[in-house]
């Protein structure tokens, strides 16, 4: 396909849309970080160069994403997942480090980290979408059979299973959402989703029961259970997060004003906690745009799933749809106490190398299902 072409097949609403969103999030991890010496190294633009950085790096992988096309990477998808499962095994081994509770991270030379889990979504996507669309794109099947979806859930199960052993709860969350929403778009039968809905909820019952969780996790629960349990300590989080977007008002504080982020009473602020900013300083009408951008993304991938002719295509826009959306809904809904604290970033706009690489990525495939099949603007 010649360049000019690409270039004008491009969904340039989506790809705005998620630039807005990440240009939000280089002002308010700004505004998060600026004052926080014993975080940034007495330097205000610590965190913003590299937030900056993160989003242009990946810009460059969503771009080499649309380059080589879903359709090649589909080709790929098992050294991937591989690869993928390999680094999620690593956090397991010395090679993994602990931040804020979560044994998910493995460190770099010069001070940097990956979170596998990130990039596992991705391989979990590909990988299911691969295994299910195959005898369904080549005609001879309409429906994915029994055989390929079990296939698929072991596929997905490995690298759920090592994540929730880090534990990492948040992650395995947005994984099992994905897991749901790939099978759904897929056509698998309806049975498949409602025994996976109640394996989920028996699972769940049994990781409480065996102690699987860590206590700082249960403790989360508890809070979101009763907010009035411990203001002081693990509902403090969530107690701050409600205070700063309710201060904020209509309009907000202003810029660079909000007294809950300038006293730096909000942990987390510039990752899991980003949306205070937001609802603090740029008022519901601020926050507002965040959520009305998220949804643009969202409207627009489900364009784009609808659009395309081949069920591999769609499984992966589905996949990708259902992650963004889940792990939005999740974010938001800590900071205002609707949610539990889980730990996961804001698609687009926290601060975080691997997450944002994760997500633009994403935009790369979906871009890619878009210019390679013809759809409508």
């Amino acid at each position: 396909m010649a360049r000019g072409s690409l270039v004008r097949r491009l969904d340039w609403v989506l790809l705005l849309a998620a630039l807005a969103l990440s240009a939000i999030g280089c002002v308010l991890v700004y505004s998060a970080t600026r004052n926080r010496t014993e975080l940034n190294q007495g330097d205000p633009y610590f965190f913003l160069v590299r937030h900056v950085l993160n989003t242009g790096i990946g810009l460059a992988l969503a771009m080499l994403t649309i380059w080589l096309g879903h359709r090649t990477l589909r080709g790929a998808v098992p050294v991937l997942y591989a690869v993928s499962v390999v680094m999620v095994l690593a956090v397991l081994t010395p090679l993994g480090s602990t931040v804020n509770g979560a044994h998910a991270w493995i460190e770099l030379p010069a001070g940097f980290s990956v979170q596998p889990s990130e990039f596992a979504k991705i391989t979990i996507i590909l990988g299911m979408a691969m295994l299910l669309s195959a005898r369904v794109d080549a005609g001879d099947r309409l429906h994915p059979d029994h055989r390929t979806v079990v296939q698929a859930l072991v596929l997905a199960a490995v690298p759920i299973a090592v994540v929730l052993l880090m534990p990492d709860l948040g992650s395995v969350m947005v994984m099992a959402v994905i897991v749901l929403a790939v099978l759904l778009a897929s056509g698998a039968s309806n049975r498949w989703i409602a025994g996976l809905i109640g394996a989920a909820v028996v699972g769940a019952v049994l990781i409480w029961q065996l102690g699987v969780l860590d206590q700082y996790q249960i403790d989360r629960f508890a809070a979101f259970a009763n907010p009035a349990l411990d203001p002081a300590g693990v509902g403090y989080n969530t107690n701050q997060a409600r205070i700063a977007i309710g201060s904020g008002g209509l309009l907000g504080k202003g810029l660079f004003h909000g007294s809950q982020t300038t006293g730096q009473f909000v942990p987390e602020q510039q990752t899991d906690f980003v949306f205070t900013v937001a609802g603090e300083e740029l008022g519901f009408l601020g926050a507002g745009l965040i959520v009305v951008l998220l949804g643009v993304v969202l409207w627009r991938a489900c364009r784009i799933a609808r659009a395309t002719t081949e069920l591999y295509g769609t499984v992966v826009a589905a996949g990708i749809i259902a992650w963004f959306a889940f792990q939005a809904f999740e974010n938001i809904g800590m900071t205002l106490g609707i949610m539990p604290v889980a730990g996961l970033p804001l698609p687009f706009v926290s601060y975080g190398g691997t997450s944002m690489f994760a997500v633009w990525i994403a935009v790369g495939l979906l871009q890619s299902i878009r210019v390679q099949r013809p759809v409508s603007a």
